[in-house]
């Protein structure tokens, strides 16, 4: 089964990114750790083996708030285009479901996401048709798909504590079944730097421990 996995960043620009770090990390350490995570899921991707890895960027990938940040040449790009992140993911969702068996939509900011562990996504899909990592604020990190209902993503309070339950109230409404993984922290505010590795970047492990 061919399982694309949508990755989708920000351009990691000082000032734009992550801004909810900055006030501990500085608009360009900001940045810096934008950058690396990105870096990190599309390594992650890629070495899972599963099908395209697609990077999904905002703003388009020729846009100059990309210069200086390199993109594997084995990496699809596409632009995510306007809208909320429900209309820019359920359009790259349904467009890679028209060539692919199955999608996993990923962010950048949870490093849990392993090649391992983008594998076993990949698994139960192939069980259940549907699979989803909830995210520890509520949201969730994952989505995977094997088929494409717009209801799972139209009309979705983004960036809010409510935004796994709603999803997996849709599920239930359009009767498909749906794995749950374990929940799974990401990197938002200045309280998850406590979860990176102590060797993800000596720079983000001083800070944090002087905060």
């Amino acid at each position: 089964m061919s399982t694309r996995v949508l990755v989708f960043a920000k351009a990691p620009e000082a000032g734009r990114v992550k801004t909810r770090l900055i006030p501990v990390l500085g608009a360009q350490g900001a940045a810096d750790l934008a950058r690396r995570l990105l870096h990190h899921a599309v390594a992650e991707a890629l070495a899972a083996r599963l099908g395209p890895v697609e990077l999904c960027a905002s703003p388009a990938l020729d846009d100059a708030a990309w210069r200086g940040t390199a993109v594997p040449s084995a990496v699809v790009r596409s632009d995510q285009g306007e809208g909320d992140l429900g209309e820019r993911m359920a359009r790259a969702a349904q467009r890679a479901l028209q060539t692919d068996d199955a999608v996993l939509l990923i962010g950048t900011d949870c490093l849990a996401l392993d090649a391992p562990r983008l594998r076993s996504a990949a698994q139960q899909l192939a069980l259940h048709g549907a699979t989803l990592h909830p995210a520890h604020d509520g949201g969730y990190v994952l989505l995977g798909l094997t088929r494409f209902d717009a209801t799972l993503f139209n009309g979705i309070a983004w960036s809010t504590a409510t935004v796994a339950a709603t999803t997996r109230a849709r599920f239930a409404t359009i009767g498909w079944p749906l794995h749950e993984g374990e929940t799974l922290h990401d990197l938002d505010e200045p309280v998850d730097l406590a979860h990176l590795p102590e060797d993800f970047s000596p720079e983000h492990r001083l800070t944090r421990r002087s905060t």
